[in-house]
């Protein structure tokens, strides 16, 4: 038994709201457990200036990742004018992920930007931002649809994420941030509905990791986000839902 009082596998509790705010073209806000992230969506009709003199014509998707300065229990310094190391990894990651959901020649000289703005941390954010911002996504190819603003559905298959820890050779799911600090080995799965890998990233902390370990975690990973590709199949639908 955790800290917490949750089993080695079992996911933190995860509340998904859809619509979270107005102005926004799709939002979702996202909790799992103390973690609390607000994924939006906005659509630009227009390409990167790098993409807009491409031979290759297929619209963009990219996120911003920040957390914000009551984030956490010191204050987080806004990051104005220049990008941490740590912010632009994040992004990164999360824009990766998401692009590899989509089919980007199916949304011609448009460009999808998705904000993931962290108001709580305690570990996870990243993959809370990846999980909250597919669904954030997905609400808005619908209401791209709806509006006849693009002809095809452009998305492949959900994508989910969550982060795996090793301590003491004990598998735990879903770490908070003070498992996190602990454990002897910290990955972040990502994976699609149908149980293929979107990506995968791994950190020994104390001491190298075997292969068997990688195995062991993936398929943990596979079978923790069951639940939770559930939960953003029901919150497309407009309603909160919790699980």
């Amino acid at each position: 038994m955790r800290g917490d009082g949750r089993a080695a596998v079992q996911l933190r509790p995860m509340r998904i709201t859809p619509n979270f705010t107005g102005n926004a073209f799709s939002s979702v806000l996202i909790e799992m457990g103390e973690t609390k992230v607000l994924c939006t969506v906005q659509i630009e009709e227009s390409l990167p200036n790098w993409l807009r003199h491409s031979r290759v014509r297929h619209g963009w998707l990219t996120a911003e990742y920040s957390m914000l300065p009551g984030s956490t229990n010191t204050r987080t310094k806004r990051e104005r004018g220049h990008t941490g190391g740590r912010t632009q990894e994040i992004q990164r990651f999360i824009g990766r992920c998401l692009r590899g959901a989509i089919d980007l020649s199916k949304l011609p000289d448009m460009t999808i930007v998705i904000d993931c703005d962290v108001l709580q941390a305690d570990g996870g954010t990243r993959t809370a931002a990846v999980t909250g911002g597919y669904v954030a996504l997905k609400m808005a190819v619908d209401r791209l649809l709806r509006e006849n603003r693009i002809r095809q559905n452009p998305l492949r298959e959900p994508i989910a994420a969550v982060s795996i820890g090793v301590r003491e050779d004990q598998i735990l799911v879903d770490l908070n941030y003070r498992e996190d600090s602990e454990v002897d080995l910290d990955m972040n799965v990502v994976v699609t509905k149908s149980g293929n890998l979107m990506e995968i990233q791994g950190t020994a902390e104390r001491a190298p990791f075997t292969q068997e370990h990688v195995n062991s975690i993936i398929e943990t990973a596979k079978g923790a986000l069951t639940a939770t590709f559930e939960l953003q199949e029901a919150a497309q639908e407009g309603q909160m839902v919790e699980g």
